[in-house]
């Protein structure tokens, strides 16, 4: 039988959390109860879980807690300890379903009603998703209850012992960060079967599980997992962590007719440079490698929003390496891994991400996003109008958590400086000053930097001192950017059109600003009307998108179709840059995304800023 919980409302919820959060043990045991007069029960079938059930559960819960030292005491072993018994209990004790378990009001209810003092006992001062669970995966008590049922092993006499072999860190990267992944419980339990038994003698555990469930993510779209028998899944995930822990062991000196410091090219094709005959010692004081001249000094990153990797890429070419890259689409982060494999991607919505997720990006130089389009706060008229200033208020609240020495962030021009967005421009100013940034705001224009296309974009850059004082926006280039023609004219002309020439002639001017990043938009085509006339100008249909060049057979007089590979070849994309997904998922990552060279420009002024 399945029950159904209580439900505690986030505006219910909110004002409890901030009560009890400065509460003692002993005044959060006066506050439990088993009922709480706002609480609601969904319409759905199920019978409604009785008191005296919750009554039980909070008792064995307790049980648990003291042994682990409730109410004054508490240890990192202890806590581990804790939270596996903890998760066997929950999902061996409470009879709910997965469709109940994904409800975050459920968790609030049990972390502010029924358990409020063993929550806060586990979790001192927690964040709100600990407690309201706004991301289940860090809920005090939903992410236990998820990692039980991802593990559990009907049939077997210890159905959870599998909770055993990976720590919370671990389970993080499976279901929080690898979603596409964590979703399967039969894809879970292979990987922990596997993992355990490998030998990691000497390895970096963390390292090498992250390089396996980026193989396994690569993997994810052309393999059912789902669909294979347990013992072959074994067997192939078996290869796949073996590949893993291969890459991860120490590599051998060079051979000798190597020249030192020859570029060696690795698996994705970058060129690496040796910096030593051996690698495995430090060379002599005498002869050590001396610190790198300041334009080639590099800098860390976390990248919010990051659609297919075009800003990433852009900032990657000015000497930012991304430590960390954000997207809520997974066909975006399919499309990073495809071209940038060693990039680590979280693949989750930026609002439910926590600095705490990552505690080893400690010294991030730079935190950057394209991000979604917002309209302003006084002039949104619907309530799906709000999910991008949800993005902004986040990115911002982010940024200032992190606090990097540099913040960039893209958007609309009219946030620059727009009357109807002069509110959300003073919150802004006001949030990164606190923090002890300086801002400037900006207007781009991809045109100017190399990219043939009229794509003016806003910017918001924020440094602290000393490099706010050394950085200026880039200048436009000397250069015109190509036009359209010769831009497209090679695969306009690659499949053999007769009317190639006459066309790229006729492309004689840069393109209108791309649209369609936004998912609220149909499918494939180049925009509203106005835009769909100045591509017609140029030659183009812009009704749709085209699966691929004019061929021989295409009537010369007739528009053709942008493929989407034309189009990124707009955005300024490099020919090798891959997207994944179907045609329309594929056009909106390129519709959202930041041109690479305007990225580059804007990410070399700041990279001059953050020299010395």
């Amino acid at each position: 039988m399945s029950f159904l919980y209580p439900r505690l409302l986030t505006e219910q919820a909110r004002p409890l959390f901030d009560e009890y959060r400065h509460l003692t043990s002993a005044d959060l045991s006066r506050s439990v109860a088993l009922t709480h007069d706002s609480a609601v029960y969904v319409a759905t079938g199920g019978d409604r879980v009785p008191s005296d059930q919750l009554r039980e559960l909070r008792e064995g819960v307790l049980d648990l807690a003291k042994r682990a030292g409730f109410p004054d005491e508490s240890d990192r072993a202890r806590n581990a300890e804790f939270d596996i018994r903890l998760a066997a209990l929950l999902h061996a004790e409470m009879g709910m379903v997965p469709a109940e378990a994904a409800s975050r009001d459920v968790w609030a209810f049990l972390a502010l009603v029924v358990l409020p003092d063993v929550a806060f006992w586990r979790y001192p001062q927690p964040p709100k998703d600990r407690i309201l669970g706004t991301d289940l995966t860090r809920h005090v008590f939903g992410r236990l209850w998820w990692r039980a049922q991802l593990v559990r092993a009907p049939g077997e006499s210890e159905p959870y012992h599998a909770l055993e072999i990976l720590g919370e860190a671990a389970f993080d990267q499976i279901y929080a960060r690898r979603a596409a992944l964590g979703g399967s419980p039969h894809l879970v339990r292979a990987i922990l079967r596997v993992w355990k038994d490998l030998d990691l003698t000497g390895l970096n555990e963390r390292e090498t599980l992250r390089d396996f469930l980026k193989r396994l993510l690569r993997l994810a779209p052309f393999v059912l997992f789902d669909g294979i028998e347990e013992d072959a899944l074994d067997g192939e995930l078996r290869a796949v962590a073996q590949e893993s822990v291969d890459a991860q062991r120490p590599r051998s000196a060079p051979k000798t007719n190597q020249v030192v410091g020859e570029p060696v090219p690795s698996a994705d094709g970058v060129e690496s440079t040796p910096l030593s005959a051996s690698s495995d010692e430090e060379p002599p004081l005498s002869q050590a490698t001396p610190l790198a001249p300041p334009e080639t000094q590099r800098f860390r990153s976390v990248e919010v929003c990051a659609g297919a990797g075009g800003q990433a890429l852009g900032l990657e070419r000015a000497g930012f390496d991304p430590a960390l890259l954000i997207d809520s689409k997974a066909d975006a982060c399919f499309s990073i891994d495809l071209n940038r494999p060693a990039w680590d991607v979280v693949c989750m919505d930026v609002v439910q991400f926590s600095p705490s997720m990552r505690p080893d990006l400690t010294d991030v130089d730079l935190i950057s996003g394209g991000l979604p389009r917002v309209k302003s706060s006084a002039t949104v008229g619907r309530a799906e109008d709000t999910e991008e200033l949800r993005v902004l208020r986040a990115a911002i609240s982010l940024a200032c958590t992190f606090r990097p020495k540099a913040i960039l962030f893209e958007n609309v021009p009219d946030l620059v400086d727009g009357s109807e967005f002069e509110t959300d421009r003073a919150w802004i100013n006001q949030e990164l000053q606190q923090a002890g940034y300086h801002t400037s705001w900006k207007i781009l224009n991809a045109s100017d930097f190399g990219v043939p296309q009229n794509r003016r974009s806003g910017f918001l850059v924020a440094l602290r001192e000393p490099y706010f004082g050394r950085f200026s926006w880039p200048l436009p280039n000397d250069v015109p950017p190509p036009t359209v023609g010769e831009a497209l004219g090679a695969s306009m002309s690659s499949e053999g059109w007769l009317g190639a020439e006459r066309w790229i002639k006729n492309a004689d001017r840069i393109a209108p600003a791309l649209v369609g990043g936004s998912d609220r938009r149909g499918g494939a085509d180049l925009g509203p009307t106005g835009s769909k006339k100045a591509w017609a100008a140029l030659g183009v249909n812009g009704n749709s998108l085209g699966d691929e060049p004019p061929g021989a057979d295409f009537p010369p007089d007739e528009l053709p179709k942008l493929t989407v590979e034309q189009a990124a070849t707009i955005q300024a994309f490099p020919d090798h840059w891959k997207l994944f997904g179907g045609k329309t998922s594929r056009y909106r990552q390129v519709g959202h995304a930041m041109p690479p060279p305007l990225a580059t420009a804007v990410g070399q002024a700041l990279a001059t800023a953050l020299r010395s």
